[in-house]
């Protein structure tokens, strides 16, 4: 919804002077995966897993997206956006709430929504020595890109692969990384929801 936050205000400014909030519906298509859908109901339907997304229990949470395709087809437009606002900003952290909000007064939209924001202002800000870009091997030479390339006079370092750590301050998730992965033109298409459970403590009976 936008390129940017100036953009997106802007639009915004421009449906708000014919709609009401109520009458628009911004929607993310990768909440309509069965896999997404389930995600409420796997956490607050079963108690005893539930408690299980805790700082005590959890050492690390992964969100990973894995394309097996480049641009091909798409170059112009992706070269604009990169992997970051094509699928880290909206999908991955709309899986992201999903997976660390406290249970909703309801079902109904808004009280989703809302504590999905609580997630949102939570999240520390980021830290560019927690985040790595790349470009996978082969994009320069795309023919569209290589146009790209020659109407800004450089090549392009528009990224294809990106990893990000998050932090969010709350006493749920204090201290744990909060990992994003997406990558294009890597060995298999998926998406992957993964909680690493902390090891048993030292020298305990199954400890290190």
């Amino acid at each position: 919804f936008g390129k940017d936050l100036d953009s997106a205000k802007e639009l915004s400014s421009k449906l708000a002077a014919y709609l009401e909030e109520r009458q628009i519906y911004r929607i993310d298509h990768y909440l309509a995966k069965t896999m997404v859908l389930n995600i409420l109901t796997l956490r607050f339907a079963n108690r005893e897993l539930g408690r299980l997304f805790h700082a005590d229990n959890v050492a690390n949470v992964r969100i990973t997206f894995k394309e097996d395709i480049g641009v091909e087809g798409r170059a112009g437009y992706f070269d604009n956006y990169g992997i970051i606002r094509d699928v880290m900003q909206n999908h991955l952290l709309q899986l992201l709430t999903l997976v660390t909000m406290e249970a909703p007064a309801s079902l109904e939209a808004e009280d989703v929504r809302n504590e999905k924001v609580k997630v949102l202002k939570q999240i520390r800000p980021v830290e560019i020595e927690d985040c790595v870009v790349g470009q996978y091997e082969g994009y320069q030479e795309d023919p569209d890109i290589q146009k790209v390339n020659a109407q800004k006079g450089h090549q392009t370092r528009c990224p294809t692969f990106a990893t990000c750590v998050l932090f969010l301050d709350n006493e749920r998730w204090s201290g744990v990384p909060l990992i994003l992965k997406a990558g294009k033109h890597v060995d298999t298409r998926s998406t992957i929801v993964r909680l690493q459970f902390k090891k048993a403590p030292p020298n305990s009976l199954f400890g290190d």
